[in-house]
């Protein structure tokens, strides 16, 4: 697995190892965290290896979980070539791993590739309406072109890759800092600062708690034939950014202001998913109430604020 000492692969990788499964897990740790991957060290079906998905590397796997990229708009902006590279030749790389050993893909891609919807809620049918130049597309292009690869390569080499589009996803090991909206207003909140709102509040997201995207991930990666099509995973429940700073107010700390700051560049303003392939050939919904799993992270969050540094 790439990516295993950022937010989504520590999760991943302790679910699996949890079943019973042997682990390697890979990362450049340019944005994951030591502190993630801590249990998973004690583990001894556990192999951390320090690499950078950009340059091959020869391993004899089953199964691949390609989640090395960053996903928060701070840190794939902070180097956007790096960014684009590792999507694109990061998943050449996968791919030729994967062909070599007849292994298993599952490719982490992101409701980023709708853009900023004209259609809603987003199907796996829709394409988008993503700016090419703009300063988010090295995350949102390059996530396009590791589709591009992944199906190309099962069309032609049949090698067995199975893409899921990401919606937005919030709980324990996300970073301090990374410009998130979930961990950017709970941090706000502990810290007894301001809520920054970017924009009026209107704006929409839908928050999927992270085991509940753990579970639906390792669905489809185990699904026993590929659905040769890309699957959204998310909450299809939609709230206002508003509604959300709201919500973290009443969990966190009730006396707080909000700030409003201008949007960033290419923010798309709306994002929901329509979840019925997963539904259909997964099974699959979220569970977890955004109110509950906000307590959750606000706790993680408490926590990781007063340990001594």
């Amino acid at each position: 697995m790439t990516g295993c000492a950022g937010f989504l692969g520590s999760h991943l990788g302790k679910k699996l190892l949890d079943d019973g499964h042997k682990v390697i897990g890979l990362d450049d740790m340019s944005t994951g965290s030591l502190r993630n991957i801590e249990r998973l060290l004690e583990n001894p079906n556990f192999k951390f290896i320090n690499h950078d998905i950009r340059n091959p590397i020869n391993l004899d796997v089953e199964g691949i979980l390609n989640f090395a990229c960053p996903a928060s708009p701070i840190h794939y902006q902070n180097d956007p070539v790096r960014t684009i590279e590792t999507n694109f030749l990061g998943m050449i790389n996968v791919l030729h791993l994967a062909k070599k050993n007849g292994a298993r893909v599952l490719q982490a891609s992101t409701s980023e590739v709708y853009g900023d919807p004209k259609v809603t809620p987003q199907t796996e049918l829709y394409w988008g309406n993503v700016n090419p130049i703009g300063i988010r597309s090295c995350y949102d292009e390059g996530k396009r072109a590791a589709e591009t690869l992944s199906f190309d390569y099962l069309r032609q080499f049949g090698v067995d890759v199975r893409v899921v589009r990401i919606f937005n996803t919030y709980g324990p090991n996300m970073a301090i800092g990374d410009g998130r909206v979930v961990s950017n207003f709970i941090i706000q909140a502990l810290r007894g600062e301001k809520l920054t709102i970017y924009g009026d509040g209107s704006h929409t997201r839908s928050f999927c708690y992270v085991d509940d995207l753990v579970d639906g991930i390792l669905r489809l990666f185990f699904l026993e034939s590929n659905p040769k099509t890309p699957i959204n995973l998310g909450n299809p429940q939609e709230f206002t950014i508003l509604e959300l700073a709201t919500l973290v107010r009443q969990k966190v700390n009730s006396s707080l202001d909000l700030v409003f700051n201008p949007l960033p560049g290419d923010d798309p303003k709306q994002r929901r998913p329509d979840i019925a392939k997963a539904k259909a050939l997964l099974g699959w919904e979220p569970k977890i109430e955004l109110a509950t799993g906000i307590e959750i992270t606000a706790r993680y969050f408490r926590e990781i604020l007063t340990e001594p540094h």
